[in-house]
């Protein structure tokens, strides 16, 4: 595996078509759709589909997702590359621990570190940036601890069922 997939207590991995049922159980799991901006649940089929284009290019689909596995080689979450601009050099970047269980454990900041390597030694990359609520502290601490610093709040960005949130955009300068 590419020494840049790797640090800490994480490995980063490709998708496989094994995957099925854990995307299926994270990606409907109601309570992270907020911050992945989902509205509808996914489909066996859908995820299917979604698993073999994921085989393709980052330079075609202009996304990139990665199973984080921990020590004992059990897959913990995933990290996105999205927004990907090979000419602008910058990607946008997501990061879920499902089990709650599995966070505070040092594998987000792992993965996000891994995943900056990776940009910059194999894709090139200038720069990352995450969109974080103003009220998801945890991941406002994370990518801080992180390197990403707040570069701007856009107003009443996300429309919620309790109303509107700010949302701050972070970036992250690779070197």
């Amino acid at each position: 595996m590419n020494n840049q997939l790797q640090y800490g207590k994480i490995t980063l991995r490709p998708l496989e078509p094994s995957d099925i049922d854990l995307l299926y159980q994270w990606e409907n799991n109601i309570e992270v759709w907020e911050v992945s901006n989902t509205k509808t649940p996914f489909s066996k089929h859908i995820l299917a589909q979604y698993l073999i284009e994921s085989a393709k290019d980052i330079y075609e689909t202009k996304q990139l997702r990665l199973v984080i596995q921990n020590e004992k080689m059990e897959a913990v979450g995933t990290v996105d590359l999205f927004d990907f601009e090979p000419y602008h050099q910058r990607a946008g970047v997501g990061v879920l621990i499902h089990n709650k269980n599995d966070r505070n454990k040092g594998y987000a900041s792992n993965a996000l570190q891994a995943l900056a390597n990776y940009s910059l030694e194999v894709l090139g990359l200038k720069q990352l940036y995450a969109n974080i609520t103003t009220d998801n502290t945890n991941s406002i601490q994370l990518f801080g601890k992180c390197g990403y610093l707040k570069s701007g709040i856009k107003k009443d960005w996300i429309k919620t069922s309790s109303g509107w949130k700010d949302e701050i955009l972070f970036q992250k300068i690779l070197t």
